[in-house]
Formats: C-alpha cells, sequence, structure tokens
C-alpha cells in the first residue's frame, strides 16, 4: 500500500527525533560506564583505550533495557515540534485525527520494535557477551568456568597449583547431586577423582554426602561425609552463567531446556524471554502513552515541565515493571503475570487517555 504524503512526513520526523534521542541515551551510557569500567582497568592496570572500547561494547546491551523510555521521550519531542509549528492544526484541518496520527505511530513504532527485538538484541548480546569476556581475561577470573548444559552443571576452578573439573548432574539452588570431582596437575595429569551423592554447598566448605575417593595410586577411600573446600557457593556459581544479556533470544532457550533437565529453575531465564518479547508492546504502549501525555499537557507553555513529567511517568512505569519481575522471581506472581501485568495495566492506562483525545 503507498504511502500518503503526510504519513512520510510523520514517519520522517518520527525517525528524525528517534535518532536523535536515541544518540543522545547512547552517548550518556557511554560516558557513565565510562566513569565505571576507570575504577575496573585501573584496579588491572589496562590502557586507557580499553576502557573507552568497554563502555562502546557494553552499552548496547544498556541501550536495549532503556527503549521504552526512549520511545517515550521520542514522542513528547515529535508531537511538540508539531504543534510549535502548527503542523497539528493544519494536519486536523485537512481531516487527519489525532487518533489517525496516533494510529500511524503505533504501527511505527510496532514496526521498529520488531526490527530492535530481532536485530538489535541479537547484536547488543554479542556485544555483551564479547565485553564479559574480556574483563574476564583482564581480572584472570577465565581460571573459573562454569557451564550448563544436558549433561548438566560442569565447573572449572584452580587452587593453587591443582585444576578441578566439577560434574553435578543435578544442580538446585545450595545443592548439587551426582558429583564428580576430577583433580589434575597443571600438566593435566590426574591426581584423585571425587565422587559423591550430594553436596551442600551453601557455603564454600562444601559438604559432601556418600562419598568415595580414587587416589592417583589406584587407592581408594570412602567416607560418609566430606568436606571440600572451594572457591564457590551456590550463590556465586549461578552468578557466574547468570548474565542472561549477554545471550540471544536461541541461546536463552537452549539454556531454559537445560536448567529444566537438570533440575534447576528456569524461571529467571523464562522471566528474561518474555520481557524480550513484551518490547515491542511496550514500545507501542509508550508511545501511546506519550501522545496522551501531550496532549493533556498541551496547553502548558514550559517544554521543560512536559519533559521531566515525562522521566517521571517512565520512572513509575520502570518501578512497576520491576517489582512485578521481582515478584515472579520470587513465586508470588506466575512468571508470565509477572511480565505482562505491567503491560495489560500501561495498555489500560492509555486507552482511557484516548477516549478523549479526539475531541480535543
Amino acid at each position: 500500500m503507498k504511502l500518503k504524503k503526510y504519513q512520510i512526513y510523520l514517519n520522517t520526523l518520527f525517525l528524525n527525533k528517534f535518532i536523535k534521542v536515541s544518540f543522545i541515551f547512547f552517548c550518556t551510557v557511554v560516558i557513565v560506564n565510562f566513569f565505571e569500567e576507570i575504577r575496573f582497568t585501573e584496579k588491572y592496570n589496562t590502557e586507557i583505550y580499553y576502557t573507552i572500547y568497554l563502555s562502546l561494547i557494553n552499552a548496547p546491551s544498556l541501550m536495549f533495557e532503556l527503549f521504552p523510555f526512549i520511545f517515550l521521550i521520542c514522542v513528547k519531542f515529535f508531537y511538540i515540534d508539531l504543534i510549535d509549528k502548527d503542523e497539528m492544526a493544519i494536519l486536523n484541518s485537512n481531516g487527519i485525527s489525532n487518533l489517525k496520527i496516533i494510529g500511524h505511530l503505533t504501527i511505527l513504532s510496532g514496526l521498529l520494535g520488531i526490527f530492535l527485538l530481532l536485530f538489535f538484541y541479537f547484536f547488543s548480546s554479542n556485544l555483551k557477551s564479547k565485553y564479559l569476556d574480556l574483563k574476564n581475561r583482564f581480572s584472570n577470573t577465565n581460571q573459573y568456568l562454569a557451564v550448563v548444559n544436558d549433561d548438566g552443571l560442569w565447573i572449572k576452578e584452580k587452587i593453587d597449583n591443582s585444576l578441578y573439573i566439577i560434574h553435578a548432574k543435578e544442580f538446585d539452588k545450595d545443592m548439587l547431586k551426582s558429583i564428580t570431582i576430577s583433580e589434575t596437575d597443571r600438566y593435566f595429569n590426574n591426581k584423585s577423582t571425587i565422587t559423591a551423592e550430594k553436596a551442600n554447598i551453601s557455603s564454600k566448605n562444601w559438604q559432601l554426602k556418600n562419598v568415595s575417593i580414587l587416589n592417583d595410586n589406584g587407592s581408594k577411600n570412602n567416607f560418609k561425609s566430606y568436606i571440600y573446600n572451594s572457591s564457590f557457593n551456590g550463590e556465586i556459581i549461578s552468578n557466574l552463567f547468570s548474565n542472561l544479556n549477554s545471550l540471544n533470544i536461541y541461546e536463552l532457550h537452549k539454556l531454559s531446556t537445560s536448567y529444566r533437565n537438570i533440575g534447576y529453575s528456569n524461571v529467571d531465564v523464562k522471566i528474561h524471554l518474555n520481557k524480550i518479547y513484551s518490547m515491542p508492546f511496550f514500545y507501542i504502549l509508550m508511545t501511546i502513552l506519550g501522545f496522551v501525555i501531550i496532549n493533556k499537557l498541551k496547553k502548558i507553555k514550559s517544554k521543560f515541565f512536559v519533559i521531566i513529567f515525562g522521566i517521571f511517568i517512565s520512572v513509575i512505569v520502570y518501578y512497576l515493571s520491576y517489582f512485578s519481575n521481582i515478584l515472579g522471581n520470587k513465586g508470588a506472581l506466575p512468571i508470565y503475570l509477572s511480565v505482562w501485568v505491567p503491560i495489560f495495566i500501561l495498555f489500560l492506562t492509555c486507552n482511557i487517555g484516548l477516549v478523549k483525545v479526539n475531541d480535543n
């Protein structure tokens, strides 16, 4: 379907505002992140260009979280521009109603949202993964590694001159089950192998039960309980592979399946996936909300007040979503409700606001 001239103009104006606001947010994120990274690079005595590089490759991941608010602020500048140039009045006088304008922008926001979901998130998650790899390399935390796959949980840790490869078929918070701990020297010669029925890992002194230890000389010892001193506890292990922003959608689905197979809670992954899938709807609703706010406040001359009010609304929406996700993580709300209830509340708010828009 061929676009009309006014639709092309609205598209151009909106995209222009979107790019400008996004660029301002991106620069702000890079600058703020730069000062965060300075502490890291000073600690490990790295060159200043690494600080800049780390700030740049981490910014897209942070930007993805900010896009709903970018849409809200973008649409405010869009309508302020139309009103200041009397273009809104011209459009209305030519039979193009407020609802028709917001309907067109809703479609445009939805298409932008799908693009950001399919392409930008893939791009940002890959950069986030690279960012974490670089930081691990500088801080030497690559001597520790935790991986979850269909075979269970795998952990590598280095203690003194020994390397330990730990495998558990099941992992549930502070408990490992069906454990094998293989100790090798730095040349990967086997020194001992510990097998245990289960282990409490709430502290770094793991409490193993029903233990068998096979030494390199072939001797075998059995214990009802045994203390293994690790660099990890359950919380640290979870954090080693819990940066979900570094995984693309395919990897997140794969991780969710692996978690389920080893008995580990995949609630965090499911909530994260639902948040990603809800983003295009979030963008659409924030676009509508921005229009409703401008329509209600268009008699106020101060643009600064209008923008600040929009930021205030953004903060409210953010914390509503944040606390809802926390309730989902704690099991107080079903996973889907914890993500989609804030979207539904925002949907109702926008619809109430739109009722009188076309009368103004």
